[in-house]
């Protein structure tokens, strides 16, 4: 990794390679005076360790009956000790003992540095006023306010579950970066030009080509999992051309073969790029998209032979479904209906194996109709 050491003022940097950053630990972002304080812009660090899931409950979780069951169906004498738990449950735990400074603990789970980027050449300059966005990034800060970058430094883990994991009791990944990006004590100020819309897609995007990728690497294939990849494809290239920089999945096969799985990942990951970057996620957008993926409910019903795909499609659509309504609301408040019925939609889908397909064509039905009529 080639990052600078910047000791001196902004633009002004040493060409001078340094040693690859120490881990500090998150009390070195804990002082009342930087993310410990009371205040809203100083009290990161408190709502990260105080309310946040990702705050030692991760490593936690691998001591639970749950875990040792799991783990005594591989072979694992210790799930806080193998990497195929650590990597996302206590994700410090590859950091080697040199990299490690004093205030570094493993049980702080997913932490400060996990997602912000090894702290010892930024944190003491990373305040200063005279340095930029840029200043800090060229720093070794991670650069979350670029989408692409956020998804990326969230989805292997909330996405990505091997399959002798799942065969084994893990519950299955499902990433969906702004929905769950919602769902977490906030410790952040989202950017003005970023829609509820965008994010949701550059998730989904990314969440594809991680799909696309750990099916080109299963020792075996899967159905269940082959139906989770065939239903977010399927989404995502219903919305395939909504706009002239967000294409490229249009003719995909969805059959399960090798060929398909890395074009997939190739053009996901492009389309996650490309989103992330694009400044074309208005309210007009969000509500196009919003309308295409409504008028899927005859797809539910047009093939009673394919297994569990329905489902899988419903799964992912309910989702997309609640983040494109949400971006349309911020310029017109949806109708109560509106919201009634997408509550329903939800509780026809949380079940797979319950899945009524003709049912939730009917209700989505009922919600591009209430969508129709609104301004």
């Amino acid at each position: 990794m080639g990052l600078l050491l910047l000791l001196i003022p902004a633009r002004a940097q040493t060409s001078e390679p340094v040693a690859v950053p120490h881990y500090l630990g998150a009390p070195s972002c804990a002082s009342s005076a930087c993310h410990g304080g009371g205040g809203s812009n100083q009290n990161q660090y408190l709502v990260w360790s105080q309310r946040d899931f990702h705050s030692q409950r991760p490593v936690a979780t691998l001591a639970t009956a749950r875990s040792r069951q799991i783990a005594a169906a591989l072979a694992i004498p210790d799930p806080a000790a193998d990497t195929r738990c650590t990597t996302c449950h206590a994700p410090l735990d590859a950091v080697p003992a040199a990299r490690r400074g004093p205030g570094f603990s493993v049980a702080e789970g997913v932490s400060c540095e996990t997602c912000h980027g090894p702290a010892e050449n930024w944190l003491r300059a990373h305040t200063r006023t005279d340095w930029t966005h840029a200043d800090r990034v060229a720093a070794g800060l991670r650069d979350l306010q670029n989408l692409y970058v956020r998804a990326n430094t969230c989805v292997a883990c909330h996405q990505t579950v091997s399959l002798a994991l799942l065969s084994a009791g893990h519950p299955e990944g499902m990433f969906e970066l702004d929905g769950q990006s919602a769902a977490e004590p906030r410790h952040w100020t989202e950017s003005a030009a970023s829609s509820h819309a965008q994010i949701w897609f550059v998730g989904q995007a990314a969440a594809l080509r991680e799909l696309s990728w750990q099916l080109s690497r299963e020792p075996r294939d899967d159905d269940r999992l082959i139906a989770r990849w065939r239903a977010l494809l399927w989404l995502l290239q219903k919305l395939d051309g909504l706009n002239p920089a967000l294409t490229g999945l249009k003719n995909i096969s969805p059959e399960a073969r090798p060929e398909n799985y890395l074009a997939a990942q190739r053009a996901a990951d492009s389309l996650a790029r490309a989103a992330a970057t694009s400044s074309l996620w208005n309210d007009a957008l969000a509500r196009q998209a919003l309308i295409r993926l409504t008028g899927t409910a005859g797809e539910f019903v047009a093939d009673t032979n394919a297994g569990e795909l329905p489902a899988r499609r419903a799964e992912r659509l309910v989702l997309a479904l609640d983040r494109l309504l949400l971006a349309q609301n911020a310029a017109t408040p949806a109708s109560s209906g509106a919201n009634h019925e997408l509550d329903e939609l939800f509780k026809l889908a949380q079940s797979v194996p319950d899945f009524r397909p003709a049912d939730f064509a009917t209700a989505l039905t009922r919600f591009a109709a209430t969508l129709k009529n609104q301004p």
